[in-house]
């Protein structure tokens, strides 16, 4: 028995190449995952190198504070959509930049063990990169807002009173900002879904009490307000009936989003 002469290359190529199927995983104690290569996995690991930096490198969270300062403050002075962009795309830099500097860091920690000249270099000069987009966004808050603050601040602080649509708006990214801050800081559950506060529940007690507080001159205020504590009694009921959040993390969140919006409103209101 002869054995068959082998195929030609190009007709070994031509045959079809095998896909290996999509896996199934399941974090550590947490739900299934959804499958590789799916937008949603995407969107999970996006997510989670996220929350690891901001949960461990303390330059990120000054950077989100400072974010953060930086949004309210274009809320509050009334900036023109250019000065936002400006203000967005450095702020946008600056965290881009914390966040390949922390790749990069962990990329050659985890092949290198000793002392190398060449590591050294590439640590630098990804530190060098989150200077320059500190500096740039340095020079762009102060281009943008040394002359509303020197001249017209007061005057946008006076238009807020009077529009308070602008106080809610504030209120719910502040809300939001504080929840995804503090599931990164206590370790728990991920920006979306589950943890410690319940961001649902924050966001929804928020637009309670903003409502409440909108409602105030109606004559039917305290309808418009319990229908509106409802709403967000339901929703945060949903959270810990799916199993998402327990009646604790629903109600430290409750707390936050009535406790921003009310200092808010107290302040500018």
């Amino acid at each position: 028995m002869t054995d068959e002469p082998p195929k030609p290359a190009e007709e070994q190529e031509a045959r079809p190449r095998r896909r290996l199927p999509l896996v199934r995983l399941k974090a550590p104690g947490g739900p299934e995952l959804p499958k590789q290569g799916t937008l949603r996995w995407s969107f999970t690991w996006a997510f989670e190198g996220l929350v690891y930096v901001l949960r461990t490198q303390r330059n990120m969270q000054v950077h989100m504070a400072v974010a953060l300062l930086a949004v309210v403050m274009s809320l509050v002075l009334d900036l023109s959509r250019l000065e936002v962009i400006a203000i967005l795309g450095a702020v946008s830099f600056v965290i881009v930049a914390e966040m390949f500097n922390t790749a990069i860091e962990a990329a050659v920690d985890a092949v290198i063990s000793e002392f190398h000249p060449l590591a050294k270099t590439a640590k630098d000069v990804a530190a060098g990169a989150v200077l320059v987009a500190v500096v740039n966004a340095i020079s762009v808050a102060y281009l943008v807002f040394y002359g509303r603050l020197a001249g017209s601040g007061r005057t946008a602080l006076r238009d807020i009173q009077r529009a308070p649509i602008h106080i809610v708006v504030i209120a719910l990214i502040i809300t939001v900002i504080l929840t995804a801050v503090i599931k990164a800081v206590t370790g728990s559950g991920t920006p979306l879904r589950g943890g410690f506060p319940s961001g649902h529940a924050a966001t929804a007690f928020s637009a309670w009490t903003a409502v409440a507080f909108l409602a105030a001159p109606l004559q039917h205020a305290a309808i418009v307000s319990t229908l509106a504590f409802l709403m967000a009694v339901l929703v945060a009921q949903s959270r810990v009936e799916a199993g998402i959040h327990s009646a604790l993390e629903v109600a430290a969140g409750a707390v936050l989003g009535t406790g921003v919006t009310v200092l808010l409103f107290q302040i500018w209101g």
